[in-house]
């Protein structure tokens, strides 16, 4: 069957809006549809940036093995509303977040795209799936002379949207239908008081946001007349009284209108914690995190370095798979202190078989790093200038170290010393890795004088062309 050059652009606009958001979400993402418009028609994939190679056999098992694959809706009800979605079973495919559903106008669809390693939550990202549902089922059931081409625009402008749906979800699951607190302006008001400083400070501290019919159950430190409970759209007075909560067991309580006390933390109700961290905060339902805000807008990241590509680096050498695990655990602990405290700073991972000389403080004899208090001690050595010397013995070897080498042709001046200082000593020293924490919270892992890229950082897959293939010949073409 040829697909129509209305199903197409229906199809193309969806899937660029809706990888274009989740890019700036989540990052770079990928986004993939299969889909048959009828219970006949043959099942088609549009799959422009190869998202779903890889998972050919699974694929050929769901879809051509079996025939439980689409739960159908009931045929007696063939007029029902666009807006009526049948969901689907989701994939569960590895690396992969899916939804899918039907409607009377598409007769199957299910949504991809990946699953990043640093992602709060899949819960924003399977409600801007749904939308995805959604939107085709309503351009299609519309036919092209309603056509408005505004799909693509409103799933890449839909983070804030899939944020308020996921959270009225959760208080939904928690507290029926009945929810009293209004989630969309709950988030203006968390986006511009991340936005407001006091005496030049980004705000630290939490405002949790109870049901108001709840708000018996909390037990305040203090609670303030309701005349004179600060409203939350006045972000300058919310954030001075934010200045009483912050690096405390203290929360700022609020109905989703108005600041109404000060509370200890945990709270058993039900609650939405707005947890500000200055640059940037986290967004939790029952101290379950669904995203991060910064720079006024919402985000999937975690703000917590994962470190994948110093499992991938750690790999190349012969190490004890006891020695690999204890090494990653030590320079994850590192990282993570230096971002938590935002402060930059280098680790030497030497693993040669004899320590490299470094120009340094050296450290006799050398510190065990498996212990508690020494790795404490030397997450504390690592904010003086230069870098820190971790041997293959799990040991600090010194600290103050100086990186330095001849020029190399990779140099990034916009990068800064830390940067070109660890290119040039990794491309001088083969058995090194040099791990770079710059104070604005990015980590950068180098090994044999190049950075190693993530591959979720391929700006390449920004580009787009779309062609759905029925989905036998593309799974025929890996064969």
């Amino acid at each position: 069957m040829q697909i129509d050059p209305f199903i197409n652009r229906c199809i193309r606009d969806t899937l660029s809006g809706l990888r274009e958001g989740l890019s700036l979400f989540s990052g770079p993402s990928r986004t993939a549809v299969i889909f048959s418009l009828g219970p006949k028609d043959k099942l088609h994939i549009c799959d422009p940036q190869n998202l779903m190679r890889g998972y050919e056999p699974i694929l050929k098992s769901i879809y051509f093995d079996s025939n439980d694959w689409c739960r159908c809706i009931d045929d007696s009800n063939a007029h029902l509303p666009y807006n009526h979605i049948e969901s689907q079973k989701n994939l569960q495919l590895d690396g992969l977040i899916s939804y899918g559903g039907s409607s009377s106008p598409v007769f199957y669809q299910m949504w991809f795209t990946e699953h990043h390693p640093n992602i709060c939550s899949v819960s924003p990202t399977e409600c801007w799936l749904e939308h995805a549902v959604l939107r085709l089922s309503h351009d299609i059931a519309n036919d092209s002379s309603l056509y408005t081409g505004i799909s693509g625009s409103f799933l890449k402008e839909y983070a804030g949207h899939a944020v308020r749906d996921c959270i009225v979800d959760k208080a939904g699951a928690r507290l029926g239908l009945d929810v009293q607190i209004r989630i969309y302006p709950l988030l203006d008001a968390v986006l511009g008081i991340s936005k407001t400083n006091e005496e030049g400070r980004r705000p630290y501290g939490s405002i949790v946001f109870i049901e108001p019919r709840s708000l018996d159950e909390v037990e305040f430190l203090a609670k303030f007349e309701v005349p004179e409970q600060p409203a939350l759209t006045y972000f300058k007075h919310v954030r001075k009284l934010l200045q009483a909560v912050e690096y405390s067991d203290r929360a700022l309580i609020a109905n989703g209108v108005s600041i109404v006390g000060i509370a200890e933390k945990p709270l058993l109700p039900f609650h939405i914690t707005a947890d500000f961290q200055g640059k940037f905060g986290f967004l939790s339902v029952d101290d379950e995190k669904v995203c991060s805000f910064q720079d006024g807008s919402f985000s999937s990241n975690t703000h917590r370095a994962k470190l994948f590509e110093m499992e991938e680096a750690l790999l190349d050498f012969p190490l004890e798979p006891s020695t690999r695990v204890d090494l990653f655990k030590i320079v994850s602990s590192l990282v993570h202190n230096a971002e938590d405290n935002m402060y930059g700073c280098t680790f030497v991972v030497d693993l040669a078989s004899e320590p490299t000389a470094i120009a340094g403080q050296s450290i006799t004899p050398p510190i065990d790093l498996k212990q508690l208090k020494t790795l404490a001690l030397a997450a504390g050595l690592a904010k003086v200038d230069g870098a820190l010397h971790i041997g293959a013995d799990l040991h600090l070897h010194g600290f103050a170290c100086l990186l330095d080498g001849p020029q190399v042709e990779n140099e990034d001046r916009a990068r800064g010393a830390r940067y070109n200082s660890a290119l040039r000593f990794t491309a001088q020293h083969k058995d090194v890795i040099v791990v770079v924490v710059s104070s604005d919270r990015p980590v950068s892992i180098f090994l044999q004088g190049k950075e190693i890229v993530n591959r979720y950082s391929n700006a390449s897959i920004r580009t787009c062309t779309l062609f759905p293939t029925p989905l036998e010949n593309w799974l025929e073409d890996c064969d």
